[in-house]
């Protein structure tokens, strides 16, 4: 219990159990009807009772986050790298990708799932936008945020644009890398919801979301508790891949993982 792997695990789970504890005994005590409030142990009879829909739906919202994530992982990268080669690109084009952040991705998702005939692509390409900004805020912020006697350095050894990019800049912008790979993997979850809400795909298409539709249009509150379960336990799988990802590349060397 005294070493920090330990207690990253041990103590989230402690809350967890009271957590659950304290809903069960509300649930029982108040004497709460299914419909609006289902108690823990009918939720998980739930799953695994309705897991035949339920498992190939968590395999399609699975898959869309995934391609969402690694298409935004690349495209911001590489518009991170555009960006960091001159402030004048960086400034005429910043705002742009600040805009495609704020815009709700509600109000855009109709539009492209009508542009885009295949609804796997649309959808992909929803949570891409989601989830992209984080990339190229991050990163780009990191490809800035490099030592001035670093960079003095190099320059005085007539490095080139290309060793510097390689040899300082992208070493000095990995831990803004993998924070804003944290993020962005969550953003990909919500965005993949949320084109399948707006996209409302049935059949052996559909994925958690048109789930939680369904069993609302029933009233079959535990299956959709049982969705949003496996939703909520998606995300914390993506973020904890996301944390391993990150000790394994920066533990032997930042402060942030050494300390």
């Amino acid at each position: 219990m005294q070493q920090p792997r330990v207690q990253r695990v041990v103590y989230p789970l402690m809350v967890g159990v009271v957590l659950v504890a304290v809903w069960q005994a509300l649930v029982t005590g108040l004497e709460l009807p299914p419909y609006l409030v289902p108690s823990p142990l009918l939720m998980l009879q739930t799953l695994f009772t309705d897991w035949a829909p339920l498992g190939l739906a968590l395999w399609v919202t699975v898959k869309i986050t995934l391609l969402a994530f690694v298409t935004a992982t690349v495209m911001g990268v590489l518009i991170s790298f555009v960006f960091v080669q001159s402030r004048r690109i960086e400034t005429a084009l910043f705002p742009y990708a600040v805009l495609l952040q704020v815009t709700p991705i509600v109000a855009v998702a109709p539009l492209i799932i009508i542009w885009v005939r295949d609804p796997l692509a649309s959808m992909v390409i929803c949570a891409t936008l989601v989830a992209l900004f984080p990339i190229i805020s991050n990163t780009t912020l990191g490809l800035r945020s490099i030592d001035p006697d670093l960079q003095a350095y190099f320059q005085l050894n007539r490095a080139s644009r290309w060793q510097q990019l390689v040899r300082l800049r992208i070493p000095s912008a990995l831990p803004y890398f993998f924070g804003g790979l944290r993020i962005s993997s969550g953003l990909a979850l919500i965005g993949a919801v949320v084109a399948e809400f707006v996209a409302g795909t049935g059949g052996t298409g559909a994925g958690l979301a048109y789930q939680i539709l369904q069993a609302g249009f029933q009233l079959n509150i535990p299956r959709m508790f049982a969705a949003l379960l496996l939703i909520s336990l998606t995300g914390v799988a993506l973020f904890a891949a996301m944390s391993w990802l990150t000790r394994r590349a920066l533990g032997a060397w930042h402060s942030s993982e050494t300390s």
